[in-house]
């Protein structure tokens, strides 16, 4: 934790090292909404605008009467930094509760984690990681992800077939390698974060999708999702929050209709 908040003094500072009395608020626009995202990370964002983000970031630029503007990064190591810290644009859309990198929204939504399958499988009917079935058969995970330690809990250590968690997705697509094998008979079952991998298995006619709705043991699986600021912007913060309570219903649509898994604050599915 130290380290993070060392990193962001830094990052604080050198953004502070301009003229004289600059505030890190003042770096944003109020002629645009400029949006950091990844260029390749579908189904959240997409430089071709295919994103459920995407369609959030127009609908918030629709609200404030602004045009949207871009500035497009891959997320992984110095992301926060080079985008919304070096003041290139001035809200991420999608960013996980509890970073001190940056100041967070009201959450606009929560998801959880799941395990893909194929629809005619002898797994399409495992809810939870604890399930006896799921032993000796290839089961992919993202390195490092909660469910991770929920598998090796389970004594599935053996069974599980890792991918990097930071990769540039422009040259390296995990989940899509993921579902390809369990479409493919290569993988068994593939355990995934909801908002990447239900919008595409939505469009799948062989897999599903599962929520891991079950697991009663530390780490939990569902996670609230904010979006994220700098630190200093308390007038743009409480601008968005109130952006987000009124437009909840349609935000949520948006991540009805792309097929985001939505839970509440205690893990319960909502349904569209």
């Amino acid at each position: 934790m130290r380290g993070l908040r060392a990193a962001w003094i830094c990052a604080a500072l050198a953004l502070g090292a301009g003229a004289a009395g600059a505030q890190v608020a003042d770096l944003r626009s109020t002629t645009a909404l400029r949006v950091c995202a990844d260029p390749a990370a579908e189904p959240m964002s997409s430089e071709n605008g295919t994103g459920f983000e995407n369609r959030i970031a127009e609908l918030l630029a629709d609200r404030l009467g602004l045009p949207l503007e871009y500035f497009w990064f891959p997320q992984g190591m110095g992301f926060t930094r080079k985008t919304l810290l070096d003041g290139n644009c001035d809200v991420v859309i999608g960013y996980a509760q509890g970073d001190e990198l940056v100041q967070n929204t009201n959450h606009y939504y929560t998801s959880v984690y799941g395990i893909v399958t194929r629809k005619d499988g002898e797994l399409a009917g495992v809810d939870r990681l604890t399930d006896p079935a799921l032993k000796d058969h290839d089961i992919g995970v993202v390195a490092g992800t909660p469910p991770a330690s929920h598998m090796a809990r389970a004594g599935l250590a053996k069974d599980m077939r890792g991918w990097d968690l930071f990769v540039d997705r422009r040259v390296e697509n995990p989940v899509g390698d993921m579902l390809k094998g369990v479409r493919e008979g290569t993988l068994d079952a593939a355990v995934l974060w909801g908002p990447l991998a239900g919008p595409l298995v939505k469009a799948d006619p062989e897999l599903q999708f599962t929520p891991l709705l079950k697991e009663e043991s530390a780490p939990r699986l569902f996670y609230r999702i904010t979006m994220g600021v700098r630190p200093s912007d308390q007038e743009w913060k409480r601008e968005l929050n109130s952006l987000i309570r009124r437009n909840q219903e349609d935000i949520n649509a948006i991540l009805h209709e792309a097929g985001v898994p939505l839970v509440d604050d205690y893990g319960q599915e909502i349904l569209p």
